[in-house]
C-alpha cells in the first residue's frame, strides 16, 4: 500500500510537478521555495518579544523581554507567536491563500506556524479560529483562520474548535485605521457560540489567525473566551506586522477579517 501510494505520488509530479510556494518556479517537492523566493522570505527567530511576538533588534535579551508597547499597554493574551514577518514576500503567500482562491496553502503556512509556536502548542488543550461572519464566510466560501487552525491542529496533535467564537455582526475593513480606531470598531463583535461554553471553560486555548497587526481582532477574541471561562489564551499566527505603529506597514497589511 504504501509503495503504491508513492508511485501515485511519483506520477502526480511528473503530470503536475511541484512548483515554488510564491512563484511558478520548479521545485524538487511540493511546499517549498525556490531559492529566490526563499531568500526574500522573513522568519522571525529570537530575539522577539513574548507576549506580542514583534521581533526586536536588540540580540542577547533575556527570554521574558517585552517590546515597549507590552511593557506600556499589555494585550490581553497571554503569548504570540508568529511564523513570518509580514512584508512584501509573505504578503504574496497569505493573499493568495485567503482571496485568491488558494486554501491548500494553509497546510505549508500551518508547517511554519507549528514551528514558531512550538512552546505554546505543547501546552494548548484547545486551538481556535478567529471567526468570519457569515456573511463573508458565504461569499468566500473558506475562512482562512479555521483552515490554518485545522492544519496546525494536526501537526500539534491539538484538538480544534472550528464554531467556538462567532462574530456577530459584519466590521469594514480594518487595513487603514488606527490600532485604536479598529478595536473601537470591533468592540463587543465576537462572542462565543451558544453551547460552546463548556468546551472553553478551564481550557487553554490558542487563538488562530492569519494576519497580526495591532492585535485589535485577536484581543478582542482572547477578551471572550476569558469571559466564557478559558484558563488562558496565547495566539498562533501565520505573520505579524513587525511594528504596528509603522504607517506604510499597516497599509501593506491584509484587512483582518
Amino acid at each position: 500500500m504504501r509503495h503504491a501510494a508513492g508511485l501515485g505520488g511519483a506520477v502526480l509530479d511528473v503530470l503536475l510537478p511541484p512548483v515554488c510556494l510564491t512563484c511558478d518556479a520548479a521545485v524538487d517537492a511540493p511546499g517549498r521555495f525556490c531559492g529566490a523566493c526563499f531568500t526574500r522570505m522573513t522568519f522571525i527567530s529570537r530575539p522577539f518579544c513574548r507576549q506580542c511576538g514583534a521581533p526586536v533588534s536588540h540580540a542577547g535579551l533575556p527570554a521574558a523581554l517585552l517590546c515597549a508597547q507590552c511593557e506600556e499597554a499589555p494585550p490581553p493574551w497571554g503569548r504570540a507567536r508568529a511564523a513570518l514577518c509580514y512584508d512584501t514576500q509573505s504578503r504574496k503567500l497569505i493573499l493568495a491563500m485567503k482571496h485568491r482562491d488558494r486554501p491548500e496553502l494553509a497546510r505549508w503556512l500551518a508547517v511554519f506556524m507549528a514551528r514558531a509556536g512550538a512552546d505554546v502548542l505543547e501546552e494548548a488543550d484547545l486551538l481556535v479560529p478567529v471567526p468570519l461572519h457569515p456573511q463573508r464566510l458565504r461569499a468566500r466560501r473558506y475562512n482562512q483562520a479555521g483552515l490554518l487552525a485545522r492544519a496546525l491542529g494536526r501537526i500539534a496533535g491539538v484538538p480544534v474548535r472550528l464554531d467556538a467564537l462567532v462574530r456577530l455582526r459584519v466590521t469594514p475593513s480594518l487595513a487603514d485605521l488606527s490600532a485604536e480606531r479598529r478595536a473601537a470598531v470591533l468592540r463587543d463583535v465576537f462572542a462565543p457560540r451558544r453551547g460552546a461554553g463548556a468546551s472553553i471553560a478551564g481550557r487553554r486555548i490558542v487563538l488562530v489567525d492569519d494576519v497580526l497587526t495591532s492585535g485589535a481582532t485577536c484581543g478582542a477574541c482572547t477578551e471572550a473566551l476569558l469571559a466564557a471561562g478559558a484558563a488562558s489564551v496565547d495566539v498562533v499566527v501565520a505573520a505579524r506586522v513587525p511594528d504596528p505603529r509603522l504607517k506604510d506597514e499597516l497599509h501593506l497589511a491584509a484587512s483582518t477579517d
